[in-house]
C-alpha cells in the first residue's frame, strides 16, 4: 500500500498529505481507496478511536474531534464526503475522477451518498445495538427497505455499466462500498443476510465487484477484526455509554 510506504505525495507536486485515521473506521477507508486510486501517496497516523485521542487529532479537527483528517499542505480538511471532493478537485489531472463530470450527475451522487451516510447506514448498524429482537427487526426492516431504493436507483441509473461511477470506480461506489466490511459483519454477528442476490441481485453483483478490486482487498479490515470490535462497542452501549 502506497501510504505505508511513501510519506509524500507522488502525483506530482511534492506537498506533504497526512491522514489521520483509525482502522475499524468506514470513512477512513474511502478517503484510503481514494487516494490509492488517485495515485496520491501519503503518511498515515493512527488514532485512537474511543480515548486518548492525539492532540494532533484535537487540534486538526477541534469541532468533532474525529477521524478522517487529512493534512494538505499543514492544512486540515475534515468530514469523509468532504475529503474525497478535495481529493478529487487538488488531484484533478492525476487517475481517475471520482465524481462524474456532468452536474446533474455529479448532484445525484452527492445525494445517494448523503442518503447512504445519513441514512442507511445509521439504521443498519441499529441492528448490532438493538437491544430487543423487536428494535431488532425493524432496524433489519429499515435497513431493507433502504437497500431497495439503491437497488432501485442503480437499475434506472447504472444497470449497464459495472460500478455506480460507470465503468470505473467513482465517488459513490467509494461511499457505499466503504461499509462492505462492516455489513458483513453485522450479518455475521446477526445471522441476518442483507445485500442478499436474491433480494438485489445487482447490489450484491455490484458488491462483488467492488470488494473484489485489489485496492479493497489490500485496504479492507478483515471482517472477524470489525466483528471483535463490534462486540467492544456493543458492550459499551449496552452499557448506555453514549458513543456514535
Amino acid at each position: 500500500m502506497l501510504g505505508n510506504n511513501f510519506p509524500y505525495n507522488m502525483a506530482g507536486s511534492g506537498d506533504e498529505v497526512k491522514l489521520l485515521g483509525a482502522w475499524p473506521s468506514p470513512y477512513v477507508l474511502r478517503v484510503k481507496i481514494a487516494l490509492e486510486l488517485k495515485g496520491v501517496s501519503y503518511e498515515y497516523l493512527e488514532q485512537q478511536l474511543l480515548e486518548n485521542k492525539s492532540e494532533l487529532l484535537l487540534k486538526s479537527n477541534p469541532v468533532y474531534k474525529k477521524v478522517p483528517v487529512l493534512i494538505h499542505k499543514n492544512r486540515p480538511i475534515c468530514e469523509s464526503a468532504i475529503i474525497l471532493q478535495y481529493i478529487d478537485e487538488v488531484w484533478a489531472g492525476t487517475g481517475p475522477s471520482l465524481l462524474p463530470p456532468d452536474p446533474y450527475d455529479r448532484a445525484i451522487a452527492r445525494f445517494w451518498a448523503g442518503y447512504i451516510d445519513d441514512k442507511w447506514f445509521p439504521i443498519t448498524r441499529e441492528i448490532i445495538k438493538a437491544k430487543t429482537e423487536k428494535e431488532k427487526a425493524e432496524a433489519v426492516e429499515q435497513s431493507f427497505a433502504g437497500l431497495t431504493l439503491l437497488e432501485e436507483a442503480y437499475e434506472k441509473s447504472y444497470k449497464e455499466k459495472p460500478f455506480f461511477g460507470g465503468d470505473n470506480v467513482g465517488y459513490l461506489d467509494i461511499v457505499l462500498g466503504s461499509f462492505l466490511g462492516w455489513v458483513k459483519a453485522i450479518e455475521k454477528i446477526s445471522d441476518i443476510k442483507l445485500i442478499d442476490g436474491a433480494k438485489f441481485p445487482l447490489l450484491a453483483e455490484w458488491a462483488e465487484r467492488f470488494y473484489s478490486l485489489a485496492i479493497v482487498k489490500e485496504l479492507i479490515p478483515e471482517v472477524d477484526k470489525l466483528v471483535e470490535f463490534a462486540k467492544v462497542l456493543q458492550a459499551i452501549w449496552n452499557a448506555n455509554t453514549s458513543i456514535n
